[in-house]
């Protein structure tokens, strides 16, 4: 199957489930494919035939950006290795829920939930423990001798109880017919939280003394600063802002505080010293997500060429599927306001932006006319 095929296929069945689903989005290396959403359940989606072709600093931005957007990181694939993915199955991967287009459809169209999840060694259930111990009790049945009817020690089925270990689907299934009562706990695809927890706890065991020297690749610019040190920001930034020889080029992925792209930089901090927290991405479509107590921008920065324009319009449709404000800001002149629903700010335009009730006012006046237009 090739991956584009398994992209059609996905969003097919978001579609189906009543999901906005946006443009494919075609960055390499890119954290997320589609973005969909469908009430409050905002997902980003990322499409491998293989899902250990996920890679750690990827799925570190994935889990970021669906924090930070208040959504859920997901991956759909086809296979693990030489095996395909099971039904109904939930695999994990950096902590990311993977799965196949087959769970994915019984779980958002179907309504039907998973209890089995994959771990080395094969596949297992989650117990209830508390409902466990209850049980057990009732049918006043010690510790040992469901142990010996179980065929496990007696500690194991201490561990079931207090900590609700995962055990293997025969044990489950002779623990609820010995006892009479569903014990299988159910996986939230959109919150695996106890998931998450157990996968942390296996990595943490197995976790070399030398830790990865991998980080994520999205980064806290400096936070806003008190009104007199943003106005002489703003001052100096005026200076650089006018100076002849700035240039940005395009996605450029440099580094802050001095580093990389320096006029790029300037921008994205000029953004953060006008009242808005700014987390710089690496593997995003956009430079940058904007925020501030009441909006969210995703935010690219670019000369104006006709690559932007095409990037514009992916931005446009994420930001629409995502529901929030879509910015590029332009080093040097640019020839249009807006693009769909993504606004235009050439970099003299954003030094004249004073907070962020301004530039949300900008924003809002240059897409009001592309609403209009069709």
């Amino acid at each position: 199957m090739a991956k584009d095929v398994l992209i059609d296929q996905v969003v097919s069945i978001l579609q189906k489930a009543g999901f906005d689903v946006s443009e494919r989005c075609n960055i390499r290396p890119g954290s997320f494919d589609i973005a969909a959403r469908c009430g409050d359940v905002l997902i980003l989606c990322k499409v491998l035939l293989n899902i250990d072709g996920l890679t750690e600093d990827t799925a570190s931005e994935m889990r970021l950006l669906a924090n930070w957007l208040s959504g859920t990181p997901l991956v759909i694939g086809a296979k693990t290795r030489d095996q395909m993915l099971e039904d109904n199955v939930i695999y994990m991967r950096y902590n990311i829920v993977s799965i196949n287009p087959e769970t994915l459809y019984d779980y958002f169209v179907e309504g039907i939930t998973s209890f089995i999840s994959a771990s080395p060694g094969g596949l297992y259930v989650s117990i209830d423990g508390t409902a466990l111990k209850e049980a057990r009790l009732y049918n006043d049945m010690s510790l040992g001798s469901l142990a010996g009817a179980v065929g496990v020690s007696r500690r194991t089925i201490s561990k079931y109880e207090e900590e609700g270990m995962s055990a293997s689907i025969d044990v489950v299934l002779t623990l609820e017919e010995i006892l009479n009562v569903e014990l299988a706990k159910p996986i939230d695809i959109l919150n695996p939280s106890f998931l998450v927890k157990k996968n942390q706890e296996k990595e943490t065991k197995s976790e070399p003394k030398e830790k990865s020297k991998s980080a994520p690749k999205i980064r806290d610019l400096p936070a806003p600063v008190s009104p007199e040190a943003a106005e002489e920001y703003l001052r100096e930034s005026k200076k650089k802002f006018e100076s002849k020889d700035s240039n940005v080029h395009g996605h450029t992925h440099g580094h802050a505080h001095g580093h990389g792209n320096a006029p790029e930089q300037e921008m994205l901090s000029y953004i953060s010293t006008i009242g808005f927290d700014v987390k710089e991405t690496s593997q995003a479509p956009f430079k940058a997500i904007s925020k501030d107590k009441q909006s969210v921008i995703l935010t690219g920065v670019s000369n104006y060429n006709p690559t932007v324009i095409k990037r514009a319009r992916l931005l446009s449709s994420i930001s629409d599927v995502i529901q929030t404000e879509s910015v590029f800001l332009i080093n040097g002149t640019s020839k249009v306001k807006s693009v769909q629903n993504t606004v235009f700010i050439e970099k003299n335009e954003l030094v004249k932006i004073h907070g962020p009730e301004e530039l949300i006012e900008v924003i809002e006046e240059r897409k009001a006319p592309e609403k209009t237009k069709k």
